[in-house]
């Protein structure tokens, strides 16, 4: 029997900025009820939604304070049965976001374990005594920066903490932990959602804390190999996943492995072993760095795709994880910046681009993973000062930057390009004040465009959305879910493959250059086989085809 999600097209929500129904200027759960019929429309098969649980919002709720009720900004726990409800009346699957690793310091769990080391949920957490002559126990760094370790506000030991020093571990290593974990997916399992997200999964495990980094004294590092993807973290996901899908044998778990390279992957997706579905992996878009400053960290300057180890990179994933699983297919999440603006044409070509590279994704083997709002054509959200130092990461990218001698202006610059808060501006559904999104001030800014918002794109057959709906429909034919993949080179300036099946095979071609090329496919084009095209296209004879500038044609052949 096939499982549902191998079919199926997820939409990604991020609630605080799709729709707001109560004029707080925060997306909500009955705002998202609302527009389902619009995301039926575009043809999704799934919403992945980021946490909406109990969160004082450090990190935009990826620091959960309860994991079993809903934060009021979102509504109540009877709003998200409603979303349930109504998303599967219009055959719409539901993912939550699960944080997994772990939660705010103001969970109840961590305010006990702050009573002392006699409290029993003192061990569902990570401790250390500071290290002779050492502040820290180790030196290893936080992703946020400073330290992965910071001292309990009333008494000598410190706790460990990947992210925010207000959101500590959990230590995976207490089976009290992870019986906990589990019932939480039981409990939202039991209302009716279909699948997880697991965020950060990839650290269940740390190293024991006597490592150190090779560092001069004082100094501090990223540790990964200290606290990723270590060894013990497929025992503990076979477990969660293999007791979730006894009781819920259609639930969908995906994987957020950000680091995890193909043989990583290829490990958490193993079916013989239940861990993962699939897993999301930030690997797929190596850069050209020549241009980058090392003195600043590579990610928040923007460099141009390097498109021939694009090509070698995604070759991999889908011809050694595609042919016998399901990668997942994206251009943006709410962590990086839109495709349009970070690997389109923005300023000169921001349809055809935006479509090119929809297709160039999508149709290959795997699930595709969209972001609200791509199927309009959103860009990154212009930020000002405010917005964008609000991120520590961020801000501290800031004033390094104007250290080492870089105008405010150049700065702010570089950030609007890379910013995850870039790609979380509210959803511009037409060219009313704040684009519909909410009657006042959106918590993070919105767009005003009037050609770029769901009225507009509705209304135009020639739209990006509309694209999208063609596209998406090529995408839930058997060709494009189960077919081969094939890579077909025809040179630099395309992205080009085939997929076959026994039934046929169809030729997509990509120009992903910014001016114009003839292309000699090998065999009669027809009207009648081409399956999509972004543009009108200039047939040379009958096997030769000009495509504009990012171009895109596919074509059917027979078996």
């Amino acid at each position: 029997m096939r499982n549902w999600w191998e079919n199926a097209v997820v939409y990604q929500i991020y609630p605080k900025s799709f729709q707001d129904s109560n004029e707080d200027g925060i997306g909500d759960l009955q705002g998202i009820i609302q527009r389902l019929d619009y995301v039926k429309k575009l043809g999704i098969d799934a919403i992945w939604l980021n946490p909406i649980f109990i969160s004082p919002q450090i990190d935009d709720g990826y620091d959960v304070a309860n994991y079993d009720q809903i934060d009021p900004i979102f509504g109540t726990e009877a709003d998200a049965e409603a979303l349930l409800v109504e998303a599967h009346k219009r055959g719409i699957k539901v993912i939550f976001d699960f944080v997994m690793n772990h939660t705010s310091d103001q969970h109840p769990w961590f305010q006990e374990a702050l009573k002392g080391p006699d409290n029993p949920y003192r061990d569902y957490y990570l401790w250390q005594k500071a290290a002779d002559k050492q502040e820290l126990p180790t030196n290893w760094a936080s992703f946020f920066g400073g330290s992965v370790w910071e001292k309990e506000p009333n008494g000598s030991d410190y706790y460990f903490h990947l992210f925010a020093k207000e959101m500590p571990d959990l230590n995976w290593e207490n089976p009290e932990v992870r019986q906990a974990i589990f019932a939480v997916a039981c409990y939202w399992a039991e209302k009716g959602i279909d699948g997880w997200r697991l965020d950060a999964f990839i650290h269940l495990e740390k190293a024991d804390f006597q490592q150190q980094l090779d560092l001069e004294p004082g100094k501090i590092g990223l540790a990964e190999e200290y606290y990723a993807n270590l060894p013990k973290v497929h025992e503990y996901m076979h477990e969660f996943s293999q007791k979730l899908k006894a009781k819920y044998p259609e639930i969908f778990i995906v994987g957020e492995a950000a680091s995890a390279d193909l043989s990583l992957a290829q490990g958490y997706t193993d079916p013989a072993h239940v861990e993962c579905d699939t897993v999301i992996t930030f690997r797929y878009f190596p850069e050209t760095t020549s241009q980058k400053d090392p003195r600043l960290p590579a990610n928040f300057q923007p460099a141009p795709l390097d498109w021939t180890a694009f090509k070698e990179e995604m070759q991999q994933w889908q011809t050694k994880l595609g042919h016998e699983r399901y990668p997942t297919l994206y251009w943006n999440n709410h962590d990086m910046a839109r495709m349009v603006s970070r690997f389109g044409d923005e300023e000169h070509h921001r349809a055809a681009s935006q479509k090119m590279l929809a297709t160039l994704m999508y149709l290959q083997k795997g699930i595709p993973f969209l972001l609200f709002g791509e199927e309009i054509g959103m860009k990154n959200l212009l930020l000002d000062e405010q917005k964008l130092v609000y991120d520590s990461q961020e801000g501290a990218f800031y004033q390094n930057a104007l250290m080492d001698g870089y105008s405010k202006e150049a700065t702010l610059k570089m950030l609007n390009q890379t910013s995850k808060l870039a790609s979380r501006g509210a959803m511009q559904w037409n060219e009313q004040a704040y684009s519909g999104f909410s009657t006042v001030q959106p918590w993070s800014g919105v767009n005003v465009e009037p050609i770029y918002n769901a009225a507009a794109q509705v209304a135009d057959r020639e739209s990006i959305f509309h694209y999208y709906k063609k596209l998406l429909a090529l995408k839930h034919q058997r060709l494009f879910q189960k077919g081969k993949w094939t890579y077909v080179d025809f040179g630099k300036s395309f992205y080009s493959y085939r997929r076959s099946d026994s039934e046929g095979q169809a030729l997509v071609i990509c120009n992903i250059t910014n001016s114009s090329h003839t292309i000699e496919v090998g065999f009669a084009i027809t009207q009648k086989n081409v399956l999509l095209a972004n543009e009108e296209l200039n047939i040379k004879n009958a096997k030769t085809i000009e495509l504009p500038a990012y171009g895109v044609i596919v074509l059917k052949q027979r078996g």
